[in-house]
């Protein structure tokens, strides 16, 4: 039976028996596009090596598919409005397009806990009822 109570200082900066184990960041999948591979890598090296295991290496992919595409129909909409022979329809379907490529991505990437809502700690309260509303 180990000893009771709170691990010194000392003794949790002792390596142990297994050595230290590195973690390598996934590379990105070879059917992802030169763009969708950088997308993958900066979402990768954003976060820390452990974040990716190897079941959520489709999601990721999804998701910097997403992203890219989310980023050609940018391209697209701003080139339709530019235009002096503007199309209302074209317009609206690239419009409504995008906004399902951003659905798709808020969805990955709440799943995947890249977004604010997905790292927000619901256990700290911003104040309390007897706090005055300025200080909340």
């Amino acid at each position: 039976m180990g000893a009771r109570g709170r691990k010194s200082a000392a003794s949790l900066a002792v390596i142990g028996p297994g050595g230290i184990e590195t973690v390598r960041r996934p590379d990105p999948p070879d059917d992802l596009t030169p763009e969708q591979a950088d997308e993958w890598r900066a979402v990768v090296n954003r976060l820390p090596s452990e974040w990716f295991p190897r079941e959520t290496h489709g999601l990721l992919a999804q998701y910097c598919r997403h992203v890219v595409r989310a980023r050609r129909l940018a391209q697209a909409i701003e080139a339709a409005e530019s235009r002096d022979d503007f199309d209302f329809k074209g317009w609206r379907d690239l419009l409504r397009a995008e906004e399902e490529q951003s659905r798709a991505i808020a969805s990955l990437a709440t799943k995947m806990r890249l977004s604010q809502q997905s790292l927000y700690d619901k256990t700290t309260k911003r104040g309390s009822r007897t706090d005055p509303p300025w200080m909340v």
